[in-house]
C-alpha cells in the first residue's frame, strides 16, 4: 500500500468542513494495518491499532483533520450567476479566476469564479484586491431558471485542483491542510505494524477543525487517551517569511513547545527524534488555539498534549506545497515513539 497514492486521492476529493464523507472509505481502504474502524455520530473516523502490552493498555490518541476549507451557494442571480461565501478561512484574493466544482442537486458541474474585467474598472479599482462580494461563479447558465434545475442555494463548492509533482518529492495541490496529517497517521500505522508497540493508538480522522476544532472535541471526550498528538501544517519556509515564522521544508516535522504541549512529551519526542536519526525543527508556539491539539488538551480532566507540524507552503490556497518526505518523517517519529512508550512513562505525566 502506498500511502502517497492515498494521499493525492484524499487531496483531490471534495470534504469540505461537516461533509466529510466522501473522504472515509479512501481512507479505511488505505490504512490496511489498523485493527478496527469506526465512525462517530460527528463523522470522526477513528481507526485503531491495538497493543501487544497486557491490559490496561496506555491509550494514544493521533488526531488530524481531514475537512478543507470551500464554498457555499448563497444566491443564485437571474442571469444564472452564481453568489457564493466561504466555509473556512479562505482569503478572497486567491479565488478570483479559479475553476471549481460546483456539488449540486443532480451531480458535479464545473464554474469559474470571474468578476469586472481590470479595462472597465472605477479608478482605483486595479490597484484592490477585489472584494468578496463581488465575486461570482459562472457555469455557463442563461437565466435563474436553468441554473435552479441543477444547483441550489447551500450547494458546496470546491475547488478543482489535480496535485502536482513538483522537482524531487514535492508536491503542490488543495486541502494538503491537513490531508498531510491524516497521511502522517497512515505512514506512523504502517510503521507500528513492523514493531512492537504497548500502547492501544487511535488515528483518528477529525471532521470541522476549521469551523471550531469540533471533531477533536468529541473524538477526544470519546477516547479519553493517556496522550494525544495532534499533526497539523505549519508555516513553511518562502521568500518574505523571517525563520521565526516558519518551519523549513525537507528538514522533518516541526515539534512544537509552547503552553498546549506536555514538556515531558516534547522531551521524549525531540529525545527520540535524535536517537533514530529523524530530522526536526524546533517550532515555538506561544498562541495555541487553532488546531486539533489545543481540543484534545483541554478534553474531560485534561489529556498530556503536543503537536507535530508539517512545514507547507501558501496555506489555504490552491497550490499548497509540501515535501513529502515530511509527512514520511513525521509518520516514523510518531511510530517511534509510541514504541518506547510504558506504563511508567505514561503515569508519569502527572508528576512534573
Amino acid at each position: 500500500m502506498d500511502v502517497k497514492d492515498v494521499f493525492r486521492s484524499l487531496s483531490e476529493a471534495p470534504g469540505v468542513s461537516g461533509y466529510e464523507f466522501g473522504l472515509l472509505e479512501l481512507i479505511k481502504q488505505g490504512c490496511p494495518w489498523a485493527d478496527e474502524a469506526r465512525t462517530d455520530k460527528l463523522g470522526n473516523l477513528i481507526l485503531l491499532k491495538r497493543g501487544q502490552g497486557p491490559e490496561p493498555r496506555p491509550k494514544v490518541m493521533l488526531a488530524a483533520h481531514m475537512d478543507e476549507i470551500g464554498l457555499i451557494i448563497t444566491k443564485i442571480e437571474k442571469e444564472g450567476f452564481l453568489r457564493f461565501s466561504t466555509v473556512g478561512g479562505f482569503d478572497q484574493r486567491v479565488l478570483l479566476a479559479q475553476e471549481v466544482v460546483i456539488h449540486g442537486r443532480k451531480g458535479t458541474l464545473t464554474g469559474i469564479i470571474g468578476a469586472k474585467p481590470p479595462h472597465i474598472q472605477a479608478p482605483g479599482e486595479q490597484g484592490k484586491a477585489v472584494k468578496m462580494e463581488d465575486l461570482f461563479i459562472d457555469a455557463g447558465f442563461a437565466s435563474a431558471e436553468e441554473a435552479k434545475r441543477q444547483v441550489r442555494v447551500g450547494d458546496l463548492v470546491t475547488l478543482k485542483r489535480r496535485v502536482s509533482q513538483l522537482a524531487g518529492s514535492f508536491l503542490s495541490g488543495k486541502a494538503f491542510d491537513d490531508r498531510a496529517g491524516v497521511a502522517a497517521i497512515l505512514e506512523c500505522f504502517q510503521v507500528l505494524s513492523t514493531v512492537t508497540h504497548q500502547a492501544d493508538v487511535y488515528g483518528v480522522a477529525t471532521v470541522q477543525e476549521e469551523v471550531g476544532l469540533r471533531g477533536a472535541v468529541t473524538s477526544t471526550y470519546g477516547i479519553v487517551p493517556d496522550i494525544g498528538i495532534a499533526i497539523d501544517v505549519g508555516f513553511g519556509d518562502s521568500p518574505g517569511l523571517s525563520e521565526e515564522e516558519t518551519i523549513k521544508l525537507s528538514k522533518g516535522p516541526g515539534i512544537a513547545i509552547g503552553p498546549h504541549v506536555h514538556p515531558k512529551l516534547h522531551a521524549r519526542m525531540v529525545e527520540t527524534a535524535k536517537e533514530w536519526n529523524i530530522s526536526y525543527s524546533l517550532d515555538p508556539s506561544p498562541y495555541p488555539g487553532g488546531t486539533d491539539a489545543y481540543a484534545m488538551q483541554v478534553a474531560r480532566s485534561g489529556v498530556a498534549t503536543i503537536l507535530l507540524s508539517i512545514p507547507l507552503r501558501y496555506m489555504h490556497t490552491p497550490v499548497e506545497t509540501l515535501d513529502y518526505r515530511d509527512i514520511q518523517a513525521t509518520g516514523r517519529l510518531m511510530a517511534m515513539f509510541i514504541a518506547g512508550l510504558d506504563h511508567e512513562f505514561v503515569e508519569g505525566l502527572t508528576c512534573f
